[in-house]
């Protein structure tokens, strides 16, 4: 996957080795010999990838890896650290940090190659959900970023795939003062449970008895309820080329036997946190198409979801010559209402109103409010005949069932005015339809109200 590495180091001849490198293997390089640099690249977005030394001048890789994981605009950003230091209180102090590994020099070339594939991989899908959550900020949802940041990769659920009691007790034992921990000696239950208890993590030791643990690996990412899930391995010394295998099936992370318990505990935390992290854009993102396209008071759908919608159930009915009709309703005399009692009564009455309508319609039905107190329902399948019948159902469940007051004792008789329109052999788009219920509702207004009104012509 073609990627732009940042290398940062102040030793020129490191950071030609690694750009040299690197480039044979068809990545873009850019270079930074201090942190400052390093951060001013990643702010502008002109990266994928950090790879940086430890030890430099004035501020460190620790340093730098700190600021960019504690900002939102390059939390996202996988930070590898490149360095000699090789003692398991280093790591931890980078996965600390917030680095995503921590790779010791003399570099091995086939597993930085995997790595950098692996984190870049994963950053793709971030990026993509970021994009297009940072599209949504006008519609209110703009510091779902920083909430995301802010998370801090306690409290997971754990799921321990290993059928040795002397490793997974172990542990078990250093996770559990942090997550929730599940143990599952059984590979075939532990796919199911990972998908039941919405796993944020699971551990998977690739030398379990009779199975091979790199399929479990694979079944995992292969389901969409557990696509999502962190992927740590646990391998012996022996294992690189498994583990390698790993990175390229999906894992995201691994660790040698014997297990430092710090680095354990700081590793897990690290994909607690990335999930999360990915979790709070993802939920971002949906609650903000949710509001592209409902109306805020009433919950209905909107004028911008009932174009698009309608449009699709327009041409379906045409292409197949099946009905489809459309009912206009709207409160009578509802600007009274406003005026004698307020807008937030108004509002509370809007509500029921919707809700109602709701309860009379089919899930097929598509229900929206076209604008003010006017409320469209288009029916597939319905002709004028079946229509008039469901708006005269409304029109009475309105009607004869007076709406509470929410804010102050008291009820208040709420009627409704329907015009009704069905598709017609000439009509050529959906608009037609709803300028015949339209005028079907104006002649229902003029009538006396509270009354249904079907399109004749």
């Amino acid at each position: 996957m073609p990627a732009r590495v940042l290398v940062v180091d102040d030793m020129f001849t490191n950071v030609k080795l690694l750009e040299t490198k690197l480039t044979a293997e068809y990545f873009e390089v850019l270079t930074a010999t201090n942190g400052p640099d390093a951060i001013a690249i990643c702010e502008q977005g002109l990266c994928d990838i950090v790879l940086t030394d430890v030890m430099m001048p004035g501020m460190d890789g620790f340093e730098v890896c700190r600021r960019l994981k504690s900002s939102p605009t390059t939390t996202h950003l996988p930070v590898v650290m490149v360095t000699a230091l090789d003692q398991p209180s280093d790591r931890v102090r980078g996965l600390d940090a917030g680095a995503d590994d921590f790779l010791t020099k003399p570099v091995d070339d086939v597993a930085l190659f995997a790595r950098v594939r692996s984190l870049v991989r994963l950053k793709a899908v971030m990026d993509e959900l970021r994009a297009r959550l940072v599209d949504t900020r006008s519609l209110g949802f703009g510091d779902a970023l920083a909430s995301a940041t802010a998370e801090t990769g306690q409290n997971g659920r754990i799921l321990l795939v290993d059928d040795r009691p002397s490793s997974y007790e172990r542990l078990t034992a250093a996770l559990s003062h942090y997550h929730v921990v599940e143990v599952e000696p059984d590979p075939h239950r532990a796919l199911l449970r990972a998908a039941e208890e919405n796993a944020d993590v699971v551990l998977v030791s690739l030398d379990l008895r009779d199975f091979d643990g790199l399929r479990l690996c694979g079944q995992l990412r292969s389901l969409d309820r557990t696509r999502n899930v962190a992927v740590i391995l646990l391998a012996d010394m022996d294992d690189k080329a498994r583990v390698l295998r790993g990175l390229d099936i999906g894992a995201h992370d691994f660790l040698v036997r014997p297990i430092d318990r710090n680095e354990l505990v700081a590793r897990v935390r690290t994909q607690v946190r990335r999930k999360r992290y990915a979790e709070r854009l993802r939920d971002g993102l949906q609650a903000s198409m949710e509001l592209a396209v409902t109306d805020g008071l009433t919950g209905l759908h909107n004028r911008r979801y009932l174009d698009v919608h309608f449009a699709a159930l327009f041409e379906d009915a045409r292409r197949r010559g099946t009905d489809v009709s459309v009912l206009l309703l709207d409160i009578d005399r509802f600007k009274a209402v406003n005026d004698s009692y307020g807008h937030d009564v108004g509002d509370d009455v809007l509500r029921e109103f919707a809700k109602r309508i709701g309860t009379m319609t089919r899930g097929v039905d598509l229900v929206a409010r076209y604008g003010g107190e006017e409320i469209v329902v288009v029916i597939p399948d319905a002709g004028l005949d079946e229509a008039r019948l469901v708006a005269e159902r409304i029109r009475l469940k309105i009607g004869t069932i007076p709406f509470s007051l929410m804010r102050r004792d008291g009820q208040l008789q709420v009627t409704v005015s329907i015009g009704v329109a069905a598709l017609q052999r000439g009509d050529t788009n959906p608009a037609e339809v709803i300028k015949r219920a339209d005028v079907a509702l104006y002649r229902a207004k003029h009538a006396g109200r509270n009354r249904v009104i079907a399109d004749a012509a």
